[in-house]
Formats: structure tokens, sequence, C-alpha cells
């Protein structure tokens, strides 16, 4: 059988661990509105965007350079009628060498194109992970959702997938 998990790349002239440093510093390209630790084997951290999505997580796998895992415990979205969506996912970042440079593969297992959220996930993922946690890499900054205020990346992508 296929999985059809999603996934992204990103591949960036940097160390593996310039890229883990980043990778594990959530804040810093996913959002500013994170509760709890982001680097540790079992930590949990909360996260929320407004009222539109939340999500709890715990790191399952950490190896140092090479690759985290987070378990999804627990998760709601305000615009899915399934509120099991993401709920036993993993979330998984891997980094390898490839020509020279530093690949990160991002993978959430079971987030499938069946998934009512698919779409938006999707488009929300790539920016973090293709854009945000670039940036980050690059410039040390990168381009999360900001505490308590509207990102305009997510709400324009919101209307977009609700109108639809």
């Amino acid at each position: 059988m296929n999985d059809q998990s999603f996934t992204t790349t990103l591949l960036i002239d940097k160390s593996p661990e310039d890229v883990y440093k980043a990778m594990v510093n959530v804040r810093g390209w996913w959002s500013e509105e994170i509760e709890g630790g982001t680097t540790n084997l079992n930590d949990e951290f909360k996260y929320h965007y407004m009222d539109v999505h939340t999500a709890r997580m715990k790191l399952i796998e950490v190896v140092p350079n090479k690759k985290v895992v987070w378990q999804v415990l627990d998760n709601h979205f305000k615009f899915t009628k399934d509120q099991s969506e993401w709920k036993g996912n993993k979330v998984v970042f891997e980094l390898s060498s490839k020509d020279g440079k530093t690949q990160l593969q991002f993978t959430q297992q079971g987030l499938v194109p069946e998934y009512e959220c698919y779409d938006i996930c999707k488009d929300a993922w790539t920016h973090f992970i293709t854009e945000s946690l670039r940036d980050l890499v690059l410039t040390g900054k990168g381009q999360p959702n900001k505490k308590e205020k509207v990102n305009e990346f997510n709400e324009d992508n919101l209307k977009k997938h609700n109108k639809q």
C-alpha cells in the first residue's frame, strides 16, 4: 500500500547542527503560541492559533542533528467536522546529507488527502517548513504565527479553503 502521508523536503546549505537548532526552536518558525518544551525526549507542548487550531504534542524520538518525532496527543480544528483528524499522527523531521548540503524531510504520518484539513494543512506546513524554517536557518528570523495576532498567510489560507 502506498503511504499518502504529507511530506515536504528542504535542501539547505547549512550544517545539520544549524538546521537542527532551528528545527527545535518551534517558536521561531511555527508559532509564538507554543507552551512547553520542544527540544528534549518526552517534552510536551501546546500549540494555539487563535480559535482556529489547538494541538498538544509530545516528543517521542529525539536524535540530535538527525531526527525528531512528535506524537499528536490531542488536536482541535474549528473548521473540520471530524475532530479526530491529526490525533495519533506522528510529525517526523529527518536530517541527512545530500550533495554537500543538509536535507530536511518533513512528514506528517497520517495527514492524508482524505482528511478534511488536508489542503489547508498541506499549504500551511509547506509554508512553515520551506519558507519560515528555511528563513530561520539562513537569517535567524522565521515567519511564525505571532502571539494573538492575525497571521495573514493562515487567515487568507483558511478563507480560501473555506470557500471550496
